[in-house]
C-alpha cells in the first residue's frame, strides 16, 4: 500500500483520520444517516485507512491490498479507504467506480464485498450541488467504503423498512438545510 510515509506527512495521516473521524461522528451516526453505522463505530471495528496514492492505479493498489487484508481479519467490520490526493474531481471519481467494480470481479470478491462511494463534491442525480441531500454521501476528502456483503444482509434483515432509510435522510437532510450541514460538514475540519 502506498502509505503516507513517516515524518510530517505523519502528522497529515493522522489529521485525515480524525477528520473522518469527526465526520462519521457528528454527521453519519449522530444523524443516523446509515441505522448500522452507530454499533461499528463504537465497537471500533472501522478502519480509517489514509493512502498516499497519487494515481488510480496506486489508488487501485492499495483498494486491493485492503481487500486482502480485510479477508483474512474478520475482526474488522469495515474499511474506509481515505485518498485525498487522487480524483478529487467527482466526475472522475465517478468513473474510477468502474474500476473498482471490475476489480471485486477480478479479485473474485463479488458478493463478499462492495464498495461505497463518499466525495466532498457528491451530488444525486437530478439535484443542485448545494442541495441537502447531497450530505447524506458528503465526506471531508474521498473515500471508498469496504463492507462486508454478509454483514449488510445480516443488518438488512434485521431493519423494518430499511427501503425508507433513503427517503427519511432526504427528508431529515432537507429539513435542517444546505447551509446548517455545510457548516457542520466544515466543523469536522477543526478538531
Amino acid at each position: 500500500m502506498s502509505q503516507t510515509p513517516p515524518g510530517a506527512d505523519a502528522a497529515d495521516a493522522a489529521e485525515l483520520v480524525a477528520c473522518v473521524a469527526r465526520w462519521l461522528e457528528r454527521m453519519v451516526v449522530d444523524f443516523n444517516l446509515c441505522p448500522f453505522a452507530a454499533k461499528v463505530v463504537f465497537d471500533r471495528r472501522v478502519r480509517l485507512l489514509p493512502t498516499a496514492a497519487e494515481t488510480t492505479e496506486q489508488l487501485l493498489g492499495d483498494l486491493e491490498a485492503e481487500l486482502m487484508f480485510l479477508s483474512g481479519n474478520d475482526n474488522w467490520e469495515t474499511s474506509l479507504l481515505i485518498h485525498p490526493r487522487v480524483l478529487g474531481d467527482f466526475y472522475d471519481y465517478n468513473q474510477f467506480l468502474d474500476l473498482v467494480d471490475e476489480l471485486l470481479r477480478q479479485m473474485d470478491l463479488e458478493g463478499v464485498f462492495q464498495v461505497a462511494s463518499f466525495h466532498p463534491h457528491y451530488q444525486f442525480a437530478g439535484t443542485e450541488p448545494d442541495a441537502a441531500e447531497n450530505y447524506s454521501s458528503r465526506s471531508p476528502y474521498p473515500l471508498l467504503h469496504i463492507l462486508r456483503e454478509a454483514s449488510i444482509e445480516r443488518a438488512v434483515a434485521g431493519y423494518p423498512d430499511v427501503d425508507q432509510i433513503p427517503l427519511r435522510n432526504i427528508e431529515r437532510l432537507n429539513g435542517l438545510g444546505a447551509a446548517k450541514l455545510r457548516a457542520l460538514w466544515q466543523s469536522c475540519f477543526q478538531a
